[in-house]
């Protein structure tokens, strides 16, 4: 037992890591749970001097996406913890120095990402052990900051803008999607900045090959690209990807990757390739096999889809087979290519969206279909829920990913009764439906794979000698 007296802990309190360099951060008390947690984000493990480390960036105030620290500390443990909404996470788990009052003592911290929580940290009884009692009725007994001095003290970790030069090639700057990008990568410290990919043009020399924006602005400085191309400018969009590529400027979807997923028919082909399983599909390019294309699927009802549509737009649903024949025959007389696909018809009009990031699901809803439509969409006025796919649709998202060469993906799922099947894999996945409904920080995720990508690490934390204790002026 501690010599120290025990202190009086209110339901919340300041805390100070000066070991990891977070100056303080407030916690909330919790007897109830067991293990102390500390928000942490873009979590990776490493060896340094054969023992096994992590480096993690802490944002330390709520609602704050600007302070961030980066911290490194040696890996104490790696063991299964249960969340507050029972769901059993496997964490880092590193010892720490914790400074309460005039008191300091080491506690063990797991590390995960509690943004959708109240406080920045969770004090568990682990750590109060001979050391705090609690009174639920207060807060802050042992001192607190007001917000000036949080201010002060956080003043000179502020995210100066001494990260990377991003660009984002797209074509709309107010769509949410591109916005929210924008957003997190100045959140993070990064010169990030929006092109029109229609105002961009290229200079092909061997010696100084170049990109310019419209205005004559050379865009050949650039750390990274994040490509977002729409279907009707896929061509033009992938060209201007690759020569970023051809000039050593990484790019977080390839041009390859992204031509291969705008390719309906060349897509679920090299699905196939990986034995990933898909809907059965017909492909014929004369009106002359319409009966049997009909009769490849299971007859009607059937799904016809053009090669070229998105969102949606361009997916037919044909109930009977007369109706599937004149769709075809109409859809062939305009010498546009299309597929036939069979109908899930247990889905119910369900579908699932994974968005996928470095080969890891970071977010899925399941999408139900308007009425008087087949299946989600959330274009046409579909609904979402947030869901906990399975570990096979987990998997089977990320393989499809993977077999498309992607980055970041939007993979969408349907649930039959032989298991789960791919629809599609899109390449610029909207943000908006998916972070509404699921509460999930998808742009800061992609930004997070920028900076890996570059092989880019924050500064670390420094530690923070002569701290002032809460209460007292910093």
């Amino acid at each position: 037992m501690s010599g120290n007296p025990r202190l009086i802990a209110g339901c919340e309190e300041w805390c100070t890591f000066a070991g990891l360099g977070v100056p303080v951060v407030k916690a909330r008390v919790d007897s109830g749970a067991r293990t102390s947690t500390l928000h942490a984000l873009n979590i990776k493990s490493f060896t340094r001097r054969n023992r096994r480390w992590v480096s993690f960036e802490v944002y330390p105030l709520q609602n704050d996406r600007v302070t961030v620290l980066r911290c490194e500390a040696l890996v104490h443990d790696r063991r299964l913890v249960k969340n507050s909404g029972g769901i059993t996470e496997r964490r880092f788990i590193i010892k720490a120095q914790i400074g309460l009052a005039d008191q300091s003592w080491e506690v063990e911290l797991s590390l995960t990402n509690r943004d959708n929580m109240g406080y920045r940290m969770l004090l568990g009884r682990e750590a109060m052990i001979d050391r705090l009692l609690v009174d639920p009725a207060g807060s802050f007994l042992l001192g607190s900051y007001s917000a000036e001095q949080i201010s002060s003290i956080y003043a000179r970790h502020e995210n100066a803008r001494d990260g990377l030069k991003i660009g984002l090639l797209a074509s709309n700057p107010d769509l949410y999607s591109n916005q929210r990008i924008v957003e997190a990568g100045r959140e993070r410290g990064h010169d990030i900045r929006f092109f029109d990919i229609r105002q961009c043009y290229m200079k092909l020399d061997a010696d100084r090959p170049e990109v310019h924006t419209r205005g004559g602005i050379l865009l050949n400085d650039l750390d990274a690209v994040i490509p977002r191309i729409r279907p009707a400018i896929t061509f033009y969009g992938c060209a201007l990807t690759r020569h970023f590529e051809s000039m050593g400027i990484p790019t977080l979807n390839t041009s390859q990757a992204v031509s291969r997923s705008r390719d309906k028919l060349y897509s679920l082909q090299l699905l196939l390739k990986e034995e990933l399983d898909i809907p059965i599909t017909g492909f014929a390019s004369s009106p002359m096999e319409t009966d049997e294309l009909i009769e490849m699927v299971g007859g009607a009802p059937l799904i016809i889809k053009l090669l070229e549509g998105t969102q949606g737009r361009g997916v037919v649903l044909a109930e009977t087979r007369k109706a599937a024949e004149s769709v075809i025959n109409a859809i062939k007389s305009l010498n546009a290519n299309l597929l036939v696909q069979e109908f899930i018809s247990e889905a119910e009009g369900q579908d699932l969206r994974l968005f996928v990031v470095e080969g890891k699901v970071v977010a899925a809803m399941q999408r139900q279909a308007a009425p008087g439509e087949f299946r989600a969409n959330m274009h046409r006025g579909g609904t979402a829920v947030r869901i906990k796919p399975t570990p096979e649709e987990r998997k089977l998202a990320v393989r499809a990913a993977r077999a498309m060469g992607l980055h970041v993906a939007g993979v969408d799922i349907i649930r039959s009764k032989n298991g789960p099947l791919l629809l599609e894999v899109n390449s610029s996945p909207g943000l908006e439906g998916i972070e509404e409904v699921t509460g999930k920080d998808i742009a800061a995720a992609m930004i997070t794979a920028v900076e890996r990508m570059c092989e880019w690490q924050r500064k670390l934390a420094g530690t923070v000698p002569g701290l002032a204790q809460p209460g007292l002026n910093p």
